[in-house]
Parts: C-alpha cells; structure tokens; sequence
C-alpha cells in the first residue's frame, strides 16, 4: 500500500464508499498502463474509482482533473484487471470520488462521488 497523503485520501474515498455499501475488491491495481486507485464492487457492477484530492480550489476543483489522457490509461487498465481475473462478463462503470478541502489540517472537507464520471469509447 502507498505511502502518504495521496494514500490517506484513498483511505477516507474507500472508507466513504464502503459506507455507501460497496465492497473493496483491490486498492492501487497496476498494470503497464497505469494505476487505478480502488476497484469496488456495487452489487453486480464492479466500479473503477479514480480517487482525487485538492487542498484548495488554486489549481481548480478536485473534479476537474481528471484528463481525457487519465481516463484512456485508466480503461486500459480496467481492461487489463477484467481479462486478468477473466471477468468480461461484469457491468462496469469509472467513478470519480473528489475530495476538496482540508481535513487534515483542521479545515472541512467536501467529498464527491461522481458515478459513471466517464466511460468506456
């Protein structure tokens, strides 16, 4: 498991989404493509969640950065997780959960889960 802060706002979006009833299948899955942050099964759909932190709305809102080049590497490793564990046969969708603010430093925080916040092209 990664270190630090990045690895903190993966902690708070995973345990935030276990809340919503979903389950943790992987944390951090890599391939030669990229990484995807947290692979979550919703009922019968496994999601693909890229998982985003700002501090402060400077460089722009949490939400907003993720790239259409992000996203590309991401679905190529979704791909690559679902032959891996031979698993075409599952829905899919790609979320987005937006962490903005700063709750480590004793300021608020403001999370975001953008179902279906792209998708497969």
């Amino acid at each position: 498991m990664p270190q630090g802060k990045g690895a903190q706002y993966e902690e708070i979006a995973r345990c935030f989404l276990e809340k919503q009833g979903l389950k943790c299948l992987h944390q951090n899955f890599h391939s030669r493509y990229g990484e995807i942050d947290l692979i979550m099964q919703d009922n019968k759909t496994l999601a693909f969640v890229e998982v985003k932190y700002r501090r402060n709305a400077t460089h722009g809102f949490a939400a907003e950065t993720v790239s259409e080049k992000k996203q590309v590497r991401i679905i190529q490793t979704a791909k690559h997780f679902l032959h891996a564990h031979r698993l075409w046969q599952m829905d899919c969708r790609f979320d987005v959960v937006a962490i903005d603010g700063a709750p480590m430093y004793g300021g608020d925080m403001n999370i975001k889960w953008l179902r279906a916040a792209f998708q497969l092209s």
